[in-house]
């Protein structure tokens, strides 16, 4: 604050004027420090309607602001909960499709799956006969003649030897 030198004619402080005189410069250092504060660097103002005129200006511009902040801070608001909800729709169908991909693998264990169609050939050591049933972990049961060559196996006689079964 810029107090501006005061004479000190008033010597006594009691009387109308003086009080009015001290009244007068209080009001007009305010004006001075609204208007430094209004406008910072450059010179204060001494006119008071163009101080005030500015000061008018200034509130305005902050009320409009404030305003504008005000709205943004509620579209902010309501995208928040927008996105919220989003978020709590995504983890149920995160959820849901989490199970029905358990569901799937499940499924997908019980169905049995067909043998091959063929069967790799394996050492002589595995299959000393052409009649033996070896046992294979993934296939059970299963004749062995079905997968040798047709030169090692004679079928011409089989319907003598072993007559079909009714």
């Amino acid at each position: 604050m810029i107090y501006r030198g005061r004479s000190d004619s008033c010597s006594r402080a009691g009387t109308k004027a003086c009080r009015e005189k001290l009244r007068r410069d209080r009001l007009n250092d305010r004006f001075q420090d609204l208007s430094s504060i209004l406008e910072p660097g450059r010179q204060a103002k001494t006119d008071k309607p163009a101080i005030l005129d500015d000061a008018i200006r200034v509130l305005n511009q902050l009320k409009a602001e404030a305003q504008e902040l005000k709205e943004t801070n509620e579209k902010l608001l309501e995208e928040i909960k927008s996105l919220k909800v989003e978020k709590t729709e995504l983890r149920e169908e995160k959820l849901t499709l989490k199970a029905d991909k358990e569901k799937m693998e499940q499924q997908s264990r019980a169905v049995a799956v067909p043998p091959p169609r063929f069967m790799p050939a394996y050492p002589a050591a595995y299959h000393a006969a052409a009649n033996k049933m070896p046992v294979f972990p993934s296939y059970g049961l299963m004749p062995m003649w079905r997968y040798l060559p047709p030169a090692a196996c004679d079928t011409s006689r089989d319907h003598e030897l072993r007559p079909p079964a009714a």
